[in-house]
């Protein structure tokens, strides 16, 4: 497969709101690609679509070779996902949370210990494998999830806003694991965020996103050398959206991320 997800002109319509506007990018095999926009431009919608939770009004694409609008069940085994709110249980252990994980993902009973043993240890949890998750630190329970997004080894992993709330030590963990990912078990990494040097960091390359359009797409290097002088992916965001992280958001994205901040801190 010469790409892992490609999309032509994806589009998606709310009513007379248009989300996504014409998307065509494409993503390579063990690429981690980072996908990054102000609040609105379209980068969760684009991810939902991915993923299928949301079907595409137009436009085409394809994730692990399969169509999102024809072959929505395949797409779904070919993939993990990580969303920005917390999706493990603390009130449960780890080995318990990848067990269910497991078992939703018809993971066969005779793997099932092994696989999760395995995840444990990539992740950097075998030590804290039996206590309850909610006295994990926010990088753990991250990289937590991660292992549950992973059990069933997917082609693609979709990462939202993978360290949002997380201190720089916790943020830098988390990265590490994500290189690994990509080095040791040649996943193909599609993450979104909104802190410029963990794109810079991780991404091979990035696609910015305004009001619904493709703005700009290429290594970050090659980005900021378009922009200027010792531009950063700071200044090529600010050039190309024409703003900067900091001040976009509904009361409602600042209250989740706030919420979800507050849970991993």
């Amino acid at each position: 497969m010469s790409n892992v997800i490609e999309t032509a002109e994806l589009r998606r319509e709310f009513g007379p709101v248009v989300a996504v506007d014409g998307l065509s990018l494409h993503i390579e095999p063990g690429e981690v690609f980072g996908l990054l926009g102000p609040n609105g431009a379209g980068k969760t919608t684009t991810i939902k679509m991915l993923i299928t939770l949301l079907p595409p009004t137009s436009g085409r694409a394809l994730v692990a070779g399969y169509d999102i609008a024809r072959e929505p069940r395949l797409v779904r085994r070919s993939i993990g996902y990580v969303p920005q709110l917390l999706s493990s249980d603390g009130a449960l252990s780890a080995v318990e949370n990848l067990d269910v994980s497991a078992r939703l993902y018809h993971i066969p009973a005779s793997e099932r210990r092994r696989r999760i043993d395995e995840a444990l240890e990539f992740m950097g949890l075998g030590d804290v494998r039996d206590n309850l998750v909610r006295t994990y630190s926010g990088g753990m329970i991250r990289r937590l999830e991660i292992a549950q997004a992973m059990l069933h080894r997917p082609q693609v992993l979709f990462l939202d806003e993978p360290t949002v709330g997380l201190d720089p030590t916790a943020r830098r963990a988390v990265w590490e694991h994500v290189r690994r990912l990509r080095d040791d078990e040649g996943t193909t990494i599609l993450l979104t965020t909104h802190y410029m040097e963990e794109a810079a960091e991780l991404c091979e390359r990035v696609a910015i996103m305004h009001l619904g359009k493709l703005v700009a797409l290429g290594t970050p290097a090659s980005l900021a050398d378009a922009v200027g002088p010792d531009a950063s992916l700071d200044d090529v965001f600010t050039h190309y959206t024409g703003g900067n992280l900091d001040e976009g958001g509904t009361y409602r994205d600042v209250a989740r991320t706030r919420r979800t901040a507050h849970r991993l801190g």
